[in-house]
């Protein structure tokens, strides 16, 4: 799965780079304001799942029932989980512009995950990993400073970015999780990359059945993580 993905990405990476700018890897007038979706969800008094990411976290090209985000808030509410998730996805972002907009989303209120999935727009622009891996370091950092547990979701670099740029790209995230301890999905699209019938017409960006298959991973990555409400409510009362 991997020496396909990664020849996938050899192909195509020069296309997304010049091309991709333009539909959202740079969407500035995006970022100036969170989502109608998110200020609703902040006066929400359930405990907070915070997906925060780029576009596959937005779900770029798709409705917003049709995010993962969404989907892993239904299935949540299918297993008994009394949870509000919030889609902190921009459209573009990296990881320095999500460490300049993380302490807004951990400042609301009663937020108890955070579900970090940033760097495959650090990968498209060539960013140092070492600047990659300090980024997100440093937003794991901030949510356990508030006790607020973290799924971090690992991307893959392609050979075409030079054979120590990909080894340093790719062992950052297993680093990461090893060193704060925090829970760890090794690649958000395992399982979509690749397959035509999963992706939009780019062949990145995951279709409304693609979303399907992503968030049902998240959920298994996350559901250990999660607690039922008896659980929450002592949870908190100890915080």
């Amino acid at each position: 799965m991997y020496q396909n993905f990664v020849r996938f990405l050899s192909l195509i990476f020069a296309l997304v780079f010049f091309a991709g700018c333009e539909k959202g890897f740079d969407n500035r007038k995006e970022r100036k304001k969170p989502s109608s979706e998110v200020i609703k969800q902040e006066k929400s008094k359930k405990p907070k799942i915070i997906a925060f990411g780029d576009s596959l976290t937005v779900g770029f090209g798709l409705s917003e029932k049709e995010s993962y985000p969404y989907l892993l808030q239904q299935r949540l509410n299918a297993e008994g989980y009394d949870y509000e998730v919030i889609n902190a996805g921009i459209s573009g972002d990296t990881t320095q512009g999500g460490l300049e907009r993380i302490d807004w989303s951990l400042d609301q209120e009663n937020v108890e995950i955070l579900i970090l999935a940033l760097g495959g727009n650090d990968l498209l622009r060539g960013i140092p990993p070492s600047q990659t891996k300090r980024n997100l370091a440093q937003i794991i950092e901030r949510a356990k400073s508030k006790n607020i547990k973290v799924l971090l979701c690992g991307m893959l670099a392609p050979p075409t970015m030079g054979r120590e740029y990909q080894r340093d790209f790719n062992t950052l995230f297993p680093d990461l999780a090893d060193k704060y301890n925090v829970a760890f999905m090794p690649f958000l699209l395992e399982g979509v990359a690749l397959k035509k019938e999963l992706n939009q017409a780019d062949g990145i960006h995951p279709n409304a059945e693609g979303m399907k298959v992503v968030a049902e991973n998240v959920y298994q990555a996350l559901k250990p993580l999660l607690s039922k409400s008896n659980e929450q409510a002592e949870s908190r009362m100890q915080k």
